[in-house]
């Protein structure tokens, strides 16, 4: 018979699911975990799990290695449609990528006019998925920082673009491709139909493929296209992530649970009641902000420890 395995959850950061009442046998069980503390950001969360050489976080070339068979041909950035809005103080990113709900006929006909501005720039532009546009950059090509969609959503879009000589290049070549976009055709019949257009890019996750990717994980069930790549990469497992946990040692992405009922109902109970039965030797719960949690079996006993008082606390 085999050992009892090790399951871990990727949450989302704490103040994601605060507010909502602490279920109390949740509360009891995280109250007498051990805890601990480290970096914030889905950056620092995922190379917690996966282990990159050289190091760095080159999305770009992850994410092309899942969509395409090219990512080792040299240096990839992400340059993803994306909604702007202007407002009073500048501007604002209000969605990019997935969230624009291209199809493919229209990610096409947005990129046409695209192609001869990257192109004569020697960053040829392409989309093998909808939502996940390219620029094919140089190996050896200098990037400035670039924030993550993520990072810059709801934000002024001033306070993301890059800096510096090297982001001065990139500044440009955003503003032209807005202007391209601006009154694309594909656009006017998006607004038509009550969708945001496309009258931006967004570049970010520049780099190269890393040479070697590892993770201590044998399993991991996902539907994130980043998590995805990595798990490819390092040839383990990877499946759609299920409607709630069946039991089994698994990497499980549950960064998108907003609702902490839901979430204790279909996930977090059942794996704390299999620590307890012995049938999953450890859980760990790895919150996007850093806060790490580790429950055993042995735990039960620390009858002095006090629940916790909230999912933020």
């Amino acid at each position: 018979m085999a050992a009892p395995g090790r399951a871990t959850f990727l949450l989302p950061a704490r103040i994601r699911l605060a507010g909502q009442g602490m279920p109390a046998s949740l509360a009891i069980a995280l109250g007498r975990a051990d805890r601990a503390d480290g970096e914030a950001g889905e950056r620092a969360q995922l190379l917690r799990h996966f282990d990159l050489l050289p190091r760095g976080w080159p999305v770009a070339a992850l994410t092309r290695a899942f969509d395409a068979s090219d990512a080792n041909t040299g240096a990839w950035l992400r340059a993803d449609p994306a909604y702007v809005q202007p407002d009073l103080s500048g501007a604002r990113l209000l969605a990019c990528g997935d969230a624009l709900q291209l199809d493919a006929a229209e990610a096409e006909a947005l990129l046409q006019p695209l192609r001869p501005l990257f192109g004569d720039t020697g960053f040829p532009i392409d989309a093998p998925r909808p939502a996940r546009w390219y620029l094919r950059l140089p190996r050896e090509a200098k990037l400035p920082s670039m924030a993550s969609p993520d990072e810059a959503l709801g934000a002024d879009l001033f306070d993301h673009l890059p800096e510096g000589p090297e982001g001065r290049r990139w500044r440009a070549l955003l503003s032209e491709a807005q202007v391209v976009l601006h009154q694309h055709p594909v656009n006017a019949q998006r607004v038509a139909r009550g969708k945001p257009p496309v009258n931006s890019l967004w570049f970010w996750g520049g780099g190269v493929l890393p040479d070697h990717v590892t993770t201590l994980h044998a399993s991991i069930a996902s539907d994130e296209v980043t998590l995805r790549a990595l798990a490819q990469l390092t040839n383990c497992a990877a499946t759609d992530l299920p409607a709630r946990f069946a039991g089994g040692p698994a990497l499980y992405d549950l960064r998108p649970q907003r609702d902490l009922h839901a979430l204790a109902d279909a996930w977090l109970s059942p794996a704390i009641d299999a620590v307890r039965a012995g049938t999953l030797a450890q859980l760990d719960l790895d919150c996007e902000d850093g806060t790490r949690f580790t429950l055993r079996r042995h735990q039960r006993w620390r009858f002095w420890r006090k629940p916790l008082a909230a999912m933020d606390a």
